[in-house]
């Protein structure tokens, strides 16, 4: 079951991205407290989990960005996280198309992401020619429009991604 979380989650979601991006390659391990911070500032726009037999096993997040000289209607995705013994069963796609649709039903324009693009390629995420962000090898920004043609410019997030451990 994916739903929109609840106070009583803020403890499973803290658990289930530190479980889930520990061994990450690229993780900072901090997707905990960006998420977290988000939630603080109030910029946590959409948080959903998922749930297996009533245990939160997954966690999306989606936060406003902007895109180049695009400052409304822009999300950011991530992070997304999946607990180590519910992955590849389909959780994060799941939650990556919830939170997809909760954006355009909210009239977003699109979304970004940094990521690997293998994976949300089949979202319809594609690198953008021209769309950068600060630090981040141009390949793995994406950006999936939903109206008219996504933007060009640095994805510029809300400074909850540059905590530090």
């Amino acid at each position: 079951m994916i739903r929109p979380e609840t106070g009583r989650d803020v403890a499973a979601i803290r658990e289930t991205n530190v479980a889930a991006f520990l061994h990450h390659p690229f993780s900072q391990q901090t997707e905990h407290l960006i998420v977290e911070a988000l939630r603080d500032a109030g910029a946590l726009e959409i948080s959903l989990v998922a749930e297996v037999d009533e245990r939160v096993v997954g966690h999306i997040a989606f936060s406003r960005a902007a895109v180049g000289d695009t400052s409304a209607g822009w999300y950011l995705l991530g992070p997304v996280a999946v607990v180590p013994d519910h992955q590849g069963r389909g959780i994060g796609s799941a939650l990556v198309e919830a939170g997809l649709s909760e954006l355009r039903s909210r009239g977003a324009l699109g979304c970004a992401l940094v990521g690997d693009p293998d994976f949300y390629e089949r979202f319809g995420f594609s690198h953008c020619q021209g769309t950068t962000c600060h630090g981040v090898p141009e390949e793995y920004v994406l950006c999936l429009a939903f109206a008219s043609h996504a933007p060009t410019g640095e994805v510029v997030h809300h400074p909850a991604f540059s905590v530090t451990a």
